[in-house]
């Protein structure tokens, strides 16, 4: 099978978490300043995912284009990344709404540890379909981005508990890391 099916549907699935990310927020009760800043942490948890899967959607769609053929494998583990980014939305306005409190915070970390998970697995069943000789294969090499990522993500699941400032942190830092495509695929296809 050809990618391109895969791809649109994963887009309308991104498309459609974006959106109701942006549909839960809510307008601020008052006209002057002091009503944004009531929200703030809603809308900082807001901007981060929208940027994280916005982030997943670029890569997603550069792992495609590196990506010859598919197989059955290949179509769940692209099931199980939704599933995990489709519950970016609960997460979000979880920690947002309750000022990033510990459990919240731990449950964002442990969706996006999920999601990242999820990825790789993902992408190793489409080298593993492909050929370890195959675009993408050499493109991503070692890996280090996507390693460090993981575990950026599993240090602030604990953290979170005595420090969820510093667990959002690491969220953004991920974030940071990942912003620009992967240009390691954009230099061999």
């Amino acid at each position: 099978m050809k990618t391109s099916r895969l791809e649109a549907f994963s887009d309308g699935v991104i498309a459609v978490i974006i959106t109701i990310m942006v549909l839960d927020l809510k307008i601020p009760r008052g006209i002057d300043l002091r009503a944004l800043a009531s929200d703030l942490p809603t809308f900082v948890t807001y901007a981060l995912s929208f940027i994280t899967t916005g982030i997943y959607w670029n890569n997603h769609h550069h792992m495609l284009h590196a990506t010859k053929r598919i197989d059955g494998r290949i179509m769940w583990a692209n099931l199980h990344l939704l599933f995990w980014l489709s519950l970016i939305p609960f997460t979000t306005g979880w920690a947002g709404e309750n000022y990033f409190a510990p459990v919240p915070t731990a449950a964002y970390g442990f969706v996006l540890m999920m999601a990242a998970v999820a990825y790789t697995l993902l992408q190793t069943a489409i080298v593993a379909y492909n050929g370890t000789d195959s675009e993408l294969a050499k493109a991503i090499g070692n890996d280090w981005k996507g390693k460090l990522s993981l575990a950026s993500y599993i240090v602030s699941i604990p953290v979170a508990f005595f420090a969820p400032l510093l667990s959002l942190a690491l969220f953004i830092a991920v974030a940071v890391l990942w912003f620009a495509p992967d240009r390691r695929i954009e230099h061999v296809t």
